[in-house]
């Protein structure tokens, strides 16, 4: 079980988003197959949290590679990214899914309820945890290329992927 590493998470955002495709993410004692993510790319992204400038909320993307973003939408749900380049630019992948043994968390609200994911994860160092990681898997996964998903800015671009089973 390899877990991924700074140097995975500091590779440009979008080639992070589609290699976290078939990862296990792990936290506490539950687990996942990623199968869907969202890339949020600097501030000339118009629908990236950081395209207004660093703030209380978004200033873990403006830090260094492989730490999680964890905010809180709609007043019920909690998002879960990973920052990804290099500190100082505010870039980060969105986790929208992930295949348990149980069921598919399809869906970045419902991934964090029911993994259990809070805001006091929000800026935790994925890349030293005990209890919270991502690690490699066998599976190479194929996957499709689509618009985000709930935004209205940045339509246009193609940055969500989701593997095709």
């Amino acid at each position: 079980m390899k877990r991924l590493l700074r140097d995975f998470f500091a590779q440009p955002t979008l080639n992070v988003a589609q290699e976290l495709l078939g990862k296990k993410l792990h936290f506490r004692d539950k687990f996942g197959i990623i199968t869907e993510t969202e890339a949020y790319i600097g501030q000339n992204d118009p629908a990236c949290h950081a395209t207004r400038g660093m703030t209380p909320r978004n200033k873990v993307m403006f830090g260094p590679p492989g730490h999680a973003y964890v905010y809180f939408i709609y007043g019920m749900y909690f998002c879960l990214n990973f920052v990804t380049e290099s500190e100082g630019f505010p870039a980060a992948v969105l986790i929208r899914g992930v295949q348990t043994d149980e069921k598919h968390l399809n869906g970045p609200g419902k991934l964090c309820r029911d993994l259990e994911i809070t805001k006091d994860e929000n800026s935790h160092d994925i890349c030293q945890s005990d209890y919270f990681f991502v690690t490699e898997t066998e599976i190479k996964p194929k996957f499709e290329t689509t618009p985000r998903i709930g935004i209205k800015a940045g339509t246009s671009s193609l940055w969500r992927f989701v593997m095709i089973t």
